[in-house]
């Protein structure tokens, strides 16, 4: 018996001299919006994609002014060469709208790599963080529900978020993306 209540003894005192872990969690959609990295870089392509719309605009109001040129004189011409107008402003609308939608995917996919570069960073910065701030897990919370619940008192997405800004903002890449944002203009 006193082998016994010696053994729970020394088993108890093991397991209270573990370290305890320090858990965590970040709301994964608030760090990556408040990102300023990710507010740059949506500036950017907004500021790139007004520069495409009035570009587009532009082109569409050319080509509308040629269209109804070839209105007004469409009754003057010969059935032939109607036919080859017809033909040669289809043609160049078709093309337009290639030229504009290859454009616009090209865009869309500079975007989804800044995107996911943008993620990319904000998962080693997590990392980096949980290491140095002596974290065993740092959970991410998503509508996925890979957290469902968490104490308040556990959520660190405030001090990653204010942390990671701090960092980027330290960086020659706020200045990359400022002079980024000026080129397009």
């Amino acid at each position: 018996m006193k082998k016994l209540i010696l053994g729970l003894t020394v088993l108890v005192a093991f397991a209270s001299c573990q370290e305890q872990q320090k858990i965590a969690f970040i709301d994964n959609g608030k760090v990556i919006n408040e990102y300023q990295m990710k507010i740059d870089i949506e500036d950017k392509f907004k500021l790139k994609d007004e520069a495409f719309k009035a570009r587009m605009d532009s082109i569409g109001k050319a080509f509308q002014a040629e269209a109804q040129a070839f209105q007004a004189k469409e009754q003057t011409l010969s059935a032939k060469a109607r036919q080859e107008m017809y033909q040669s402003l289809t043609q160049k609308q078709q093309g337009l709208q290639q030229q504009f939608q290859y454009e616009q995917q090209q865009m869309q996919q500079m975007f989804s790599v800044e995107m996911d570069s943008v993620i990319s960073k904000v998962n080693t910065f997590v990392s980096d963080y949980g290491k140095k701030n002596g974290y065993t897990y740092i959970l991410g919370k998503n509508e996925a529900g890979s957290v469902m619940y968490g104490s308040a008192s556990n959520d660190i997405s405030e001090a990653v978020t204010t942390a990671i800004n701090a960092a980027y903002n330290t960086k020659d890449s706020k200045k990359e993306a400022t002079e980024t944002a000026e080129e397009v203009k």
